[in-house]
């Protein structure tokens, strides 16, 4: 079972997703939050796969609590930290950058579909990340828009083998294992071990993350 915690500050919509979210027989529902300091006791106590966070909410906004979940991990024993899905009414690109730098893992419009929602979870569950598609391209077109750092700043990119950065790099762009695959004339799971090990590097949950941290550290294409 996919182990979910609601975060938002209104009943009527958190209500509104449990209803959706258990029509799947494989996830479910542990815990509601009303705000982001509860919504970071909750993720600490029953250890979710995925948090559904609001952004705009009183007593506490879902982008520090997202920060904290993502930074602070789920308990004193340590654990996997859940994937954070921000899910707002909100398209504006301060939330969504905000939420990427944040931590989150995904992004997603409340007026989706049901089956959007459900798919969504499943992907962050699975260890995939997801924007919703009318504002990937902003989301994209803003990081290439940044000034890149002249060289990479973190130490952990220096960890990283040329092959391993290279494949980083194609990730930026957006090209999937197979289409990194076809560039570089080597195997598909060749690429997925190189990410994977990649990832495991620098710290990150997910390929949407992978992204974000490439454009942080100066190994994503710019223009």
């Amino acid at each position: 079972m996919i182990r979910v915690v609601l975060v938002d500050d209104q009943a009527v919509v958190r209500a509104g997703f449990r209803f959706l979210l258990e029509q799947a027989d494989d996830i479910e529902v542990v815990a509601e939050a009303s705000n982001g300091p509860t919504a970071v006791e909750l993720a600490r106590k029953h250890r979710p796969d995925v948090v559904c966070m609001d952004v705009r909410m009183p007593g506490g906004d879902g982008l520090a609590a997202t920060r904290e979940i993502v930074a602070g991990g789920t308990g004193p024993e340590g654990g996997t930290t859940p994937a954070v899905l921000v899910v707002t009414t909100f398209d504006l690109d301060e939330y969504v950058f905000g939420a990427l730098e944040a931590g989150a893992s995904g992004f997603i419009l409340k007026d989706c579909e049901p089956e959007e929602l459900i798919d969504a979870v499943r992907r962050l569950a699975d260890g995939h990340g997801l924007i919703d598609q009318t504002v990937t391209h902003r989301v994209i077109t803003e990081f290439a828009r940044r000034k890149a750092p002249p060289v990479p700043t973190s130490d952990l990119a220096a960890q990283l083998t040329a092959r391993e950065a290279e494949i980083v790099r194609h990730l930026a762009r957006g090209l999937s294992n197979a289409e990194i695959a076809k560039e570089l004339v080597v195997e598909t799971s060749t690429v997925k071990s190189h990410l994977g090990r990649a990832m495991a590097k620098v710290g990150t949950r997910d390929r949407l993350q992978t992204v974000v941290w490439a454009y942080q550290n100066g190994l994503a294409p710019r223009g």
